[in-house]
């Protein structure tokens, strides 16, 4: 069985249309558990009722920032493993330096092609 028929991913970000387009990639890339969350305490309220291999997240969101979301899911022992990819419209150095710091596995800047998200996945969890 290859990896994408059985990684679960979580996809969160508070535009449907963002969540939207990282959803039908991930279809394209034969993902098929993924689930979505449209602001970080809905996020670490799926993850506690289902937990997931891999985060992917966007930066600003109202609520709970990318970031802060990182910073909850490296402090609880459930899912402190988690892999966790940022992306973002505003790769500023401090942002990534911050992301790093709080243990993010991977980054991806606004707007990229599918190809580069696979890239991003794949550089965190391995070939899908």
């Amino acid at each position: 069985m290859a990896l994408r028929d059985k990684i679960r991913i979580l996809v969160v970000d508070d535009m449907a249309t963002s969540r939207g387009l990282i959803t039908q990639a991930l279809d394209s890339f034969g993902v098929q558990n993924v689930s979505t969350a449209s602001d970080g305490p809905s996020a670490l309220e799926s993850l506690s009722k289902s937990p997931v291999h891999l985060v992917i997240s966007d930066y600003n969101m109202p609520n709970m920032d990318g970031l802060h979301l990182l910073h909850a899911i490296r402090q609880n022992a459930a899912t402190k493993g988690v892999g966790f990819i940022l992306i973002t419209g505003r790769a500023e150095k401090e942002i990534i330096e911050h992301g790093k710091k709080l243990g993010m596995n991977n980054c991806l800047k606004k707007p990229f092609e599918p190809k580069q998200l696979l890239q991003c996945i794949e550089a965190v969890v391995g070939r899908l």
